[in-house]
């Protein structure tokens, strides 16, 4: 409030302000003062009536941008932003901070005061700022593809867009549906369902997730199975994932966990997580040489992770 009431003072300081009057001329005798002449009446604008308001409202200029976390429980103004930020204290030794879905949230040692935190916090400002706004358009992007789970709903498979038809006249009995052959012109392609046309869209989505679910395996296979050999790893067990916030993870033991809805990207987004996690079988961090592995089997690695958190997959309502 001090630096506010600080800004409000040096921007209206010196209006109406006058400088001091200079010293008195000597007394003369009185003269009569001439008849006042009216003032002339001001020349008509050439470019028509000023418009008396305000290029921008006042108001407008004091609106604060808003960052709220679920469980917030501390909140700071940095910049034009007011952030409601979730805190806790915990078993470390610096402070921390984290841009999730939900907002920011912070981690503090025990024995730093909250003054610390605060100056901590303000002193991350851009790159806070930066992370929630960037979090709020993914979260947008990712909100305009929810599907709608029924007859002619769309999803990407491997980077390219897919329609479902209820076909329950096939049985399909072993795969629960079959994806059409690409069409001519580079239309979608169709995936035929198993399903009632009268199913519940929690049946058609369950349906499609399973199709899904079997590709997904089978593509992670077979691209272990390429990248293990050239990385000099041998993996042991794939499990698919479901994570949130988590593409993929390696255990030391060869066991490969990933996530299945990276079969919505195109193949070579896949092949660098896949890489990813093979190359922790022979550096388990994330250090120098770590990326060099990724990039002796996959050399445009960064394009490719920077594609993986840029592009939004769709979400399963």
């Amino acid at each position: 409030m001090r630096g506010m009431l600080q800004f409000t003072m040096d921007l209206f300081e010196g209006l109406g302000s006058t400088p001091a009057p200079a010293a008195a001329p000597p007394r003369r005798p009185r003269k009569k003062a001439p008849a006042p002449v009216p003032p002339a009446a001001p020349a008509p604008s050439p470019v028509g009536p000023v418009d008396p308001r305000p290029a921008v409202p006042l108001a407008d200029t004091l609106t604060l941008a808003n960052f709220t976390h679920p469980q917030a429980t501390r909140e700071v103004v940095l910049g034009s932003a007011r952030v409601a930020y979730e805190f806790k204290r915990g078993q470390r030794k610096t402070i921390g901070f984290l841009v999730g879905a939900e907002g920011l949230s912070v981690r503090a040692p025990r024995w730093v005061t909250l003054r610390d935190v605060d100056a901590a916090v303000r002193e991350k400002a851009d790159w806070i700022l930066r992370k929630l706004a960037e979090t709020q358009q993914r979260n947008a992007r990712v909100e305009a593809t929810r599907i709608a789970w029924e007859d002619g709903a769309e999803f990407p498979f491997l980077g390219e867009l897919v329609v479902i038809r209820l076909d329950p006249k096939h049985g399909f009995a072993s795969v629960g549906g079959t994806l059409d052959p690409a069409v001519e012109g580079g239309g979608p392609r169709t995936l035929r369902l198993a399903v009632a046309q009268n199913a519940a869209p929690s049946q058609i989505r369950d349906a499609a997730q399973a199709w899904l679910m079997r590709q997904a395996r089978k593509l992670f296979i077979e691209r272990l199975d390429h990248f293990a050999p050239l990385l000099g790893v041998s993996w042991q067990k794939l499990s698919l994932s479901n994570a949130a916030t988590r593409w993929g993870s390696a255990s030391a033991d060869g066991s490969i966990r990933l996530n299945w809805r990276l079969i919505h990207f195109r193949l070579p987004v896949i092949d660098y997580v896949v890489a990813h996690e093979l190359a922790h079988l022979r550096v388990m961090d994330h250090s120098h040489r770590f990326w060099e592995t990724v990039e002796s089997v996959v050399p445009d690695y960064g394009v490719l992770r920077q594609q993986l958190k840029d592009e939004a997959v769709p979400r399963w309502g």
